[in-house]
């Protein structure tokens, strides 16, 4: 009569077992934005790791001062002018771009949350959407690539998040988010100039 004991305890206590290991498999199922700090450091990391990128430094530090991987933004060029004209934009300058802004990569999107953009699909010169933007009034890792970019070139650019919109959230970015954007240069123009037509 004293197995009864052991039964009844083991009835109650079985389907409770059942609910923890649920519940620690529940757990273990990350979701796109857990842990989102980590995830954007150990980005930026690889970032600096990758030989390919071209490691350009935020025009906001100085080349004589120590630096870390976040005072950098990361290349990869798409496109490139060959021409032996080397002007760029300048800070006070506006540009005519098309772009398209996303987050690193996560479960849900494997390309990276979009947040912004001026064309959808494929890029293609001919048919992106442009904005005409003050190189003043965009996150300084965005600034950064404008300045070092020449009419023609398209590239991917990876921003660190202090580069970006640090570690605030906005409406439809997480603090701490790195960036990348592929981002093509039309055309730009010094304060007092005419805007030029659209090309």
């Amino acid at each position: 009569m004293k197995n009864w004991k052991y039964i009844l305890l083991a009835v109650i206590l079985f389907p409770l077992a059942g609910m923890v290991s649920s519940c620690s498999e529940d757990s273990e199922e990350e979701g796109d934005f857990d842990n989102w700090e980590m995830k954007n450091y150990i980005a930026l990391d690889e970032w600096a790791a990758n030989s390919s990128y071209r490691k350009i430094l935020t025009f906001t530090k100085n080349a004589n001062v120590t630096t870390t991987n976040d005072d950098y933004i990361y290349v990869e060029k798409l496109e490139s002018v060959t021409e032996n004209d080397d002007t760029t934009p300048l800070y006070t300058d506006t540009v005519r771009v098309a772009y398209r802004g996303h987050l690193i990569p996560t479960k849900s999107y494997p390309k990276g949350y979009v947040f912004d953009q001026t064309y959808l699909g494929d890029f293609t010169w001919e048919t992106a959407g442009t904005a005409d933007l003050a190189v003043s009034d965009v996150v300084d890792g965005f600034a950064t690539a404008l300045m070092h970019m020449r009419v023609g070139d398209s590239w991917r650019v990876h921003i660190p998040y202090l580069l970006g919109y640090g570690t605030s959230s906005t409406s439809s970015i997480p603090g701490y988010s790195n960036l990348v954007f592929e981002i093509a240069l039309y055309d730009y123009w010094h304060p007092g100039e005419e805007r030029p037509n659209f090309k």
